[in-house]
């Protein structure tokens, strides 16, 4: 289910920002800062938008959208590890506990041969 989230997020977030570089621009970017039209422009007959304006809202709302969903998805994932340095201290450190050495056999006698006094 992440993975399909994921891939969803990265599709959006990909035609959000071609939809928006398609975009004309006005050239009055900055224009309240000094100049321009202003605040004058946001209430114009053309403050409707277009059609990439709609699609731009539209992509935004399901990139937002998206993201409230894999946000709450990951925090009811069950964590098991909370970090990397965890698990690599865990697959460094043996599985069981470590066999005691075994005692060593003791070396094979010679075999008595009688000694004729």
């Amino acid at each position: 289910m992440s993975s399909v989230l994921l891939v969803l997020q990265l599709i959006v977030a990909i035609f959000l920002v071609a939809v928006i570089l398609m975009q004309r621009s006005n050239g009055g970017a900055l224009s309240g800062l000094g100049g321009g039209d202003g605040i004058g422009g946001l209430i114009s007959a053309r403050g409707k938008g277009n059609i990439l304006t709609r699609i731009t809202a539209i992509l935004a709302t399901l990139f937002f959208a998206l993201s409230m969903a894999i946000s709450i998805y990951f925090s009811r994932a069950e964590v098991q590890k909370t970090s990397i340095a965890e698990d690599v201290v865990e697959s460094s450190l043996p599985t069981s506990q470590p066999e005691q050495p075994a005692a060593p056999e003791p070396a094979p006698q010679e075999p008595q041969v009688p000694v004729a006094e």
